[in-house]
């Protein structure tokens, strides 16, 4: 049972982000006092039009982007990513060839796949090591005269694993193919510094560093061109159809802004992180954690536990009000491993028991407290149980995550 009077501990900031008070409080006005359209010219329209550019500004300094036309608002990082490749392949003439990784995002997989299936787009999925660090040698060998585009994610949502994307860009960019990387895990994480690299495009979306869901960017490096795939009005510089969502773009703006305002979170939050992990690893026999230590976010521990299974042990800690992840919020539901443990070769045995904690700088070290105290006692009853029982609770918790 939950402790009494305890507050609950979320740790499933992958996922999503609670959105900051100071957020909401910038967003507020824009649902009533100036509801203008943006697009409009009258005095209704141009406070509106100004605290876009506003926002416009202060995601482009967290993008470390050159300029602020680079930023196209979004509807998430979804869309982001789904406008960059989508747009690659039209303007990139006779090239006709995709390149990924086997660990993305499912908003890049789900998409190639239908390329490759209803357009006879030609995919290459590069694989990853243990550590899932992606494999070079793969990479080198895939890029050609046909590649139109590259994409590859800054920091795996699961683990964390961080891929060196101002390398993998300059690699593209020596064969004339474009480089675009889903930065929503590693915004506000780690510094982007966009325009210090090769990168063409990135993708990002608010609700990852305590923003409103429903609204993100690409970033557009000046130059490269980007075929609007939302047909209508001439919003975003042509870039983009639709009007703005001004509320939303101003807390992603708000939000981008808090974050580029406190780089010491990131400290604070690796600090709890690595407290968490060492003592876990000290207090439960089986522990292993997944990913690139030496090259990971600061906020993302993925540790498997031999012999268990991830469903259980996350019902059990939601009854003690702790949340926690299985990895990627998109999969819920699923009893299989992700396809990110599985592009890693995690052995059966552990990556059935893997969970994600992922903090932000609103985690505490009561949390980590709470966490500690929990997970021995959760571990070692799963572990007591006879095989059935255990996977009554592992059968119960994916069935109440299939109806959230």
């Amino acid at each position: 049972m939950r402790p009494d009077h305890a507050q609950p501990v979320y740790l499933d900031n992958n996922a999503t982000t609670r959105v900051d008070p100071q957020v909401v409080a910038a967003m507020l006005p824009f649902f009533s006092e100036q509801f203008g359209n943006a697009s409009s010219i009258h005095s209704f329209g141009s406070p509106v039009a100004d605290a876009v550019k506003t926002a416009r500004r202060q995601v482009q300094q967290l993008a470390g982007a050159a300029f602020d036309h680079e930023i196209v608002f979004t509807s998430g990082g979804t869309e982001s990513d789904n406008a960059a490749i989508l747009s690659a392949l039209e303007t990139q003439t006779n090239r006709d060839e995709v390149i990924t990784s086997m660990v993305e995002h499912p908003a890049v997989l789900a998409l190639c796949e239908f390329l490759e299936k209803r357009r006879g787009v030609k995919v290459h999925r590069l694989p990853v090591d243990t550590r899932g660090r992606l494999d070079i040698d793969a990479y080198r060998q895939a890029l050609g005269l046909r590649t139109a585009i590259v994409s590859l994610m800054w920091a795996n949502n699961e683990t964390g694993t961080i891929f060196p994307v101002a390398q993998l860009a300059a690699m593209a960019h020596d064969i004339g193919a474009l480089f675009h990387t889903d930065a929503v895990q590693a915004a506000g994480k780690v510094s982007l510094h966009l325009k210090d690299t090769a990168i063409d495009m990135a993708s990002l979306s608010a609700h990852k560093l305590h923003g409103p869901k429903g609204v993100g960017a690409l970033y557009v490096r000046k130059g490269v061109r980007l075929v609007s795939q939302m047909r209508g009005g001439r919003q975003e510089r042509g870039r983009r159809a639709g009007t703005e969502n001004a509320p939303a773009i101003v807390g992603f703006g708000k939000a981008a802004e808090l974050a580029g305002a406190s780089p010491e979170s990131s400290a604070r939050t690796r600090a709890l992180r690595d407290r968490l992990e060492e003592e876990l690893l000290l207090a439960i026999d089986g522990a292993v954690v997944v990913g690139d230590v030496a090259h990971r976010l600061p906020n993302t521990l993925n540790i498997a536990f031999e012999q268990l299974e991830s469903e259980a042990i996350l019902l059990l800690l939601d009854r003690q009000g702790i949340a926690a992840s299985s990895g990627s919020a998109c999969a819920a539901g699923s009893m299989d491993p992700s396809h990110v443990l599985r592009a890693m070769k995690v052995p059966y045995t552990a990556a059935h028991g893997a969970i994600r904690f992922s903090f932000s700088r609103e985690n505490t070290p009561a949390d980590v407290d709470r966490v500690l105290a929990a997970m021995p006692q959760i571990v070692e009853k799963l572990r007591s149980l006879p095989p059935a029982r255990a996977g009554e609770y592992a059968a119960n918790a994916a069935f109440q995550s299939s109806y959230v």
